[in-house]
């Protein structure tokens, strides 16, 4: 592989680096942590990790509510952590993608603060305001993805702001040139630190319809995801414009040595519209494919979202899979019923598809979700929904070893999130044995990277092979 173009063909690896290690024995994962654990994934094969937000951040939406886009979250560590990480990920030959966060900010972030002073402050219109309709109530009918109206009345200026998540995330204003220009001194502040690239949160929907027209009403000809949210979000995502924006970040991110990657959470259910988030060549890299994920785990589903994702993926375009996130329920859970059997099949074929796999972290132990208390609950769409725990769960601490505090902390210090079942699932006792779903999935791995022409230490068997395969009816 040549160095533009190493994730065609590499793996791709999900951190989320408050549960991935803690190094100081603060019951929360941190950078230093991620740096003591290269070498386990240079021994797994991995070729790049993104890492989720360790930007500045008060944590109402653990990170995706950022505060300073430039500085890092001192629960994490600081910039020189962030350059010893990359330096150190590089010595491995991996890569190190970051998280940004450009649809909303933190409403505490200085140019939210500033804009709501007044309605002629400076950084007003850097975000989506808009007068209450004449009865007081909100410009529109939109609704925010976690739940309730996506407009707050600010008393003091007489205007709501918008936002598609949580009230503490005001929704940026793309259609302001300023908040562009920002964002490019943003990213090419991370890029000349030496970022491969970005995955970009929400990537489908930054820019809003500029005359806030209401979404049309869900009916019962819509896919069940719209009709359980009310609406269609015609006008607060998925604008034709936003594909501008990826553009132009495109041509800024192949200015760079190698070129750097744009990687998007193009959260469509949709094939037909994610595929259009390639352009011509000239917008994202890689897509993520978010209808495969939420498929059904049966041979029938999962094949037809392949084969009508490689038509719609322009020939210049690259599919990227994945089976598991921190937003969705782990595979183990999801598909696979704790069957071992079952994961190993959904991780065969996830990195052995044609495109880009990215493993979650976790996965490659068959990592299940995990039960959570009440008050456990760190998420905020499960303090909003419980008994619905959220995605909590899914978040829970890397189990490293059996015994106190897993690996991931110190014994007897309270993680941030429960560790879930430490003994019957971890990292250490299956790098031991060869038969584990570890090894399984480091062999595959390297068994990949051989037909691509690299070299290896590992090869699947002919008996690894057939470990793989599932109970009749799964897959």
């Amino acid at each position: 592989m040549s160095s533009a173009d190493w994730w065609r063909h590499g793996v791709i690896y999900q951190v989320y680096p408050r549960s991935f290690q803690d190094s100081n024995g603060d019951g929360v994962g941190d950078l230093r942590g991620v740096i003591n654990r290269l070498d386990y994934l240079q021994w797994l094969g991995i070729d790049a990790i993104w890492l989720t937000p360790i930007t500045v951040s008060p944590d109402k939406d653990m990170g995706y509510d950022v505060a300073d886009y430039c500085k890092v979250q001192s629960l994490f560590g600081d910039l020189t952590a962030v350059d010893t990480l990359i330096r150190e990920a590089d010595r491995r030959n991996i890569k190190v993608v970051l998280d940004i966060v450009p649809n909303h900010t933190s409403d505490q972030h200085p140019w939210f603060v500033d804009a709501r002073s007044s309605r002629g402050a400076h950084h007003r219109d850097w975000y989506v305001w808009a007068d209450p309709k004449p009865d007081g109530s909100p410009p529109n009918n939109w609704l925010s993805v976690f739940g309730g109206g996506a407009w707050t009345l600010d008393p003091p200026t007489g205007q709501y702001y918008l936002h598609n998540f949580l009230a503490e995330q005001p929704d940026l204003n793309w259609w302001n040139e300023e908040v562009r220009d920002e964002f490019d001194r943003i990213i090419r502040h991370w890029f000349d630190r030496g970022v491969a690239g970005f995955r970009i949160d929400v990537a489908h929907g930054i820019v809003k319809d500029r005359e806030l027209r209401d979404n049309p009403v869900a009916t019962d000809e819509d896919p069940p995801h719209v009709r359980e949210h009310g609406q269609r979000n015609v006008y607060n995502m998925e604008r034709p414009e936003v594909h501008d924006v990826l553009r132009h970040w495109r041509q800024l991110a192949d200015r760079y040595q190698p070129p750097r990657i744009l990687l998007g959470e193009t959260y469509v259910l949709d094939v037909r519209t994610m595929g259009r988030f390639y352009g011509t060549g000239d917008e994202l890299h890689l897509a993520f494919n978010f209808t495969y994920i939420h498929a059904p785990f049966s041979a029938a589903a999962l094949a037809e979202v392949v084969a009508e994702s490689e038509l719609v993926i322009p020939d210049v375009g690259w599919p990227v899979w994945t089976v598991s996130n921190h937003d969705v329920s782990r595979v183990m859970s999801r598909w696979c019923a704790d069957d071992e059997r079952k994961v190993r099949c959904a991780l065969l074929s996830l990195l052995t598809l044609r495109g880009t796999p990215v493993l979650y972290y976790g996965d490659e132990i068959g990592m299940a979700d995990t039960s959570i208390r009440k008050e456990d609950l760190q998420d905020p769409v499960g303090k909003r929904r419980w008994p619905l725990p959220g995605r909590d769960p899914v978040r829970t601490p890397m189990p490293w070893r059996p015994g106190g505090g897993g690996g991931f902390t110190d014994p007897g210090v309270k993680p941030w999130l429960p560790l879930g079942d430490v003994d019957r699932r971890n990292v250490d006792d299956q790098r031991r044995d060869s038969g584990s779903t570890l090894s399984f999935v480091r062999d595959v791995i390297a068994t990949s990277r051989r037909r691509e022409g690299e070299p290896v230490q590992g090869e699947l068997s002919l008996d690894a092979w057939e470990g793989a395969v599932c109970s009749s009816g799964s897959t």
